[in-house]
Order: structure tokens, then C-alpha cells, then sequence
């Protein structure tokens, strides 16, 4: 019950955030935009709408989980608020899981309010494709695995910090298939160890992409949308456990 009121108060705090609104109504705006832009640019237009629309939702759903989320726990030692929560009977797991909660409310919102002003501008054109689905249902859970790492980089760090942490982070998750090609180009068998450990230890993010397969058409297997959704909350959970013991070690007396 605790863990769901901190989710709750910091669902409430982080809506009326104005950098929010900016971020969801560009976001729309692109949306809404990617009609116009088909015509500028060679291909398909439908394809070319579902692909910018799909985008617009992942990225300013990224942008959204680290501008915001890089600042939850930051400004509550800030503010000197966390000093009155770790004071009272409030376990700090349940405070760092509360914040996450509630900013994957927030993000669950702004998804949702993305989606249906994507699909609905799908149905104007008669463009509706119910595969999109399985696109959008993965960059949820993308989302949710930035905003965990957001809120362990918070935990120690001040938001500039973690915001360029967070960004490197998605970065080399959506890269991370390059230190596979650069461990067979690298002779020293130390070397080509270390680029192995770093793909299997850092997030593949791209397991989690599949905007090409359904913009083109291309069929999901429900066994890899499943796959990865378990990979993606996996990950999740690990980084989130992270961010606890990291924030139980933090001295504020």
C-alpha cells in the first residue's frame, strides 16, 4: 500500500510537469505530421506514416522516461523530503519502486494517448493494422526498462549525469549487435572476451525492436513478441534491484 501511494503522489507530480506536455504534444504533433511528410520523401506512404508514427511514440516515450525520470529521486533529496520519508516507517525499496511506478503510469498515459491519435489517423487513410500492435506493446516494455535504468542513475547521480548515462545506455542497446562484429575483427583473445561479456551483459534493446517487421509487413511470431516482452521485464527487475540496494547504501543523516 505504501509502494502504491508514492506510485500515486508521483503519478500526480509528474502530470502537471509542463516538459510532459511539451514532449507529448510534439509528439503528436509528428504523429499528425507524418501525413505531410510521406509526400517529401520517396516510398510508400503508407509505410512511411507507420514508421514515423511508430518512432514519434518510441522516442518521445524515451525522451519523456529519462527528462522526467532522471529527476524523480534527485529532487526529492533536493528538496530534502527524503530525509522525512526514510524517517518514517517507509522501506527505501518501497520509495525507489514507488517512483518507478509512477512514472510508468505516466508513460502508460502518454503511449496510450499516442496510440489512439496513431490509429485514428490510420483509420481516416483506412490504413488500420492491428500488427502494429506487437510494435507498440515492445516499446512499452523499452520504456520501462529506460525508466529503471533513469531511476538507478538518479539514485547517485544529479540529472545531467544521469541523463547522459540513461541516454548512452539506450544508445548502446540499440548498437550493442556491433561488439559482435568488432570481437571477430579483434586478434587478442582478451579482447574478443570482453566485447562477448559486454553484448551478453548490456540490454540488447533491438531484441525489443520490431517497428521494420510490421511497417513492412512482415509477420511477429507472438513467441518473439512473448520472448522479448520476458527479456525486456528480466532486465527490468535486475536494473530496478540495482537501484535499491544502490539507494540503501546512501547516507542521509
Amino acid at each position: 500500500m505504501r509502494t502504491l501511494a508514492i506510485a500515486a503522489n508521483t503519478f500526480r507530480e509528474a502530470i502537471r510537469d509542463r516538459i510532459l506536455y511539451l514532449l507529448l504534444a510534439f509528439a503528436i504533433l509528428m504523429i499528425v505530421s507524418s501525413r505531410i511528410l510521406s509526400y517529401l520523401t520517396v516510398g510508400a506512404e503508407e509505410k512511411i506514416v507507420k514508421d514515423i508514427g511508430l518512432a514519434a511514440i518510441s522516442l518521445f516515450g524515451v525522451a519523456t522516461a529519462i527528462f522526467v525520470g532522471v529527476g524523480l529521486v534527485f529532487k526529492e533529496i533536493e528538496k530534502r523530503t527524503v530525509y522525512t520519508l526514510v524517517s518514517k516507517p517507509i522501506r527505501r525499496s518501497q520509495f525507489i519502486l514507488g517512483k518507478y511506478l509512477g512514472l510508468v503510469m505516466v508513460l502508460a498515459v502518454n503511449v496510450a494517448v499516442m496510440t489512439t491519435v496513431f490509429y485514428l489517423l490510420l483509420a481516416f487513410k483506412g490504413w488500420m493494422d492491428i500488427a502494429l500492435t506487437s510494435a507498440i506493446v515492445l516499446i512499452f516494455v523499452e520504456l520501462m526498462l529506460v525508466t529503471a535504468f533513469a531511476i538507478l542513475f538518479s539514485s547517485f547521480s544529479t540529472p545531467i549525469l544521469s541523463s547522459l548515462f540513461t541516454v548512452t545506455v539506450y544508445v548502446i542497446g540499440h548498437l550493442s549487435w556491433g561488439l559482435l562484429l568488432l570481437a571477430d575483427r579483434i586478434e587478442g583473445g582478451a579482447g574478443r572476451a570482453l566485447c562477448r561479456l559486454l553484448y551478453r551483459g548490456l540490454p540488447n534493446l533491438e531484441a525489443l525492436n520490431v517497428k521494420g517487421m510490421v511497417v513492412h509487413g512482415l509477420e511477429v511470431p507472438p513467441a518473439q513478441v512473448l520472448f522479448a516482452s520476458v527479456y525486456g521485464l528480466s532486465y527490468t527487475l535486475i536494473v530496478l534491484a540495482l537501484a535499491v540496494l544502490v539507494f540503501r547504501r546512501r547516507d542521509f543523516l
